[in-house]
């Protein structure tokens, strides 16, 4: 550490389990559970709520650095116990909102409108890497459709 002028560094012992090896890469965060796509070397984590800042990282750092070592495309889920009835999966929005905005509210978790929702305008800024423009068009989006429906 002393090299490295006390930058610490994070240990991740290597396994051949593949479902093993990216919980380890997302450590701290605990995983509920892992869905892997052998073929498209794709993995779908599905984690606590409150566990899902811990396994992304500030900035995403987290997760690209997990999925550069694992050499897996690591895809980060919500787990919904509950899932809401009136609730909208953001693939239902399509045609109102960019895939590559979805595809980046899904990276951080949010897989449903009230996942989005339930962020204000500069945490989903921060967390899904988008502008503020971005994620109030999107928030105002998602707010619309719930407001339509009462």
């Amino acid at each position: 550490m002393r090299e490295l002028k006390n930058e610490n560094i994070d240990i991740i012992n290597y396994t051949s389990n593949t479902n093993l090896y990216i919980q380890r890469a997302l450590s701290p965060a605990k995983i509920t559970s892992v869905k892997l796509h052998e073929e498209e070397k794709r993995a779908e984590v599905l984690l606590r709520p409150e566990e899902v800042s811990l396994a992304i990282g500030k900035g995403g750092l987290n997760i690209r650095l997990a999925s550069m070592l694992t050499g897996y495309t690591i895809d980060v889920y919500r787990d919904i116990d509950d899932f809401d009835e009136e609730d909208i999966y953001l693939d239902e929005f399509r045609d109102e909102i960019e895939d590559w905005v979805i595809d980046q509210l899904k990276k951080v978790g949010c897989v449903t409108a009230k996942n989005v929702l339930a962020l204000s305008k500069e945490k989903l800024a921060a967390e899904a890497d988008l502008e503020e423009a971005t994620a109030e068009e999107v928030l105002s989006i998602l707010r619309a459709e719930f407001e339509d429906g009462e």
